[in-house]
């Protein structure tokens, strides 16, 4: 189901740059560093991006949907649902190497200042394809497919991201709702 240009207009609002300006007036990029600075969040979104193989751009995206009163639709938790195609193969192809590059260079980086130059590289360039993929859901919000209006009858945020993990277990769900509650302001589903 997609929304209408309307429908859409309504829920979606043009990005805005200022500090103070609302979660939910702001770009999925703005959104997300902010979201993810806040205590807790980086922790929740590496436990479940680690213990549950879920994408943390998808997540903040979902995040972000909330605060314009929006959710992905059931159908989006199978991860090889069409619509995820083009984030999922970016992830693949550049997001995921640049994150593995990363990651094996920690120990050496520690005691190498030229490694640790090369990992601070790997890790910018890391970030650059993050945000390649948060403009690349942004753009599908905007198109409406794949998501639709809350209901008062929808579960919180929480629950209806539970529905992605493959075997919810204790952490995963605690995560969750980590990022839930994190929410400012609370969004129309609390």
């Amino acid at each position: 189901m997609s929304m209408d240009s309307t429908e859409l207009r309504r829920h979606l609002r043009g990005p805005i740059d200022d500090e103070a300006t609302p979660a939910w007036r702001r770009s999925l990029w703005d959104f997300a560093l902010a979201f993810y600075a806040r205590p807790g969040i980086e922790a929740a979104c590496l436990q479940l991006q680690d213990g549950a193989g879920l994408d943390v751009n998808a997540l903040l995206w979902a995040c972000w949907l909330d605060t314009h009163g929006l959710t992905p639709e059931e159908a989006l938790a199978d991860a090889d649902h069409p619509l995820w195609g083009e984030v999922r193969a970016w992830q693949e192809q550049v997001t995921s190497p640049l994150r593995r590059q990363r990651r094996a260079l920690k120990v050496q980086a520690l005691a190498n200042p030229a490694i640790a130059e090369l990992r601070e590289t790997i890790k910018q360039a890391e970030l650059l394809a993050e945000r390649e993929a948060l403009t690349q859901l942004e753009a599908l919000a905007s198109t409406g497919q794949g998501i639709r209006p809350l209901t008062q009858a929808d579960p919180h945020l929480a629950r209806r991201l539970s529905t992605w993990l493959a075997a919810p277990t204790f952490s995963n769900l605690r995560a969750l709702h980590i990022l839930k509650a994190r929410l400012d302001p609370p969004s129309p589903s609390d």
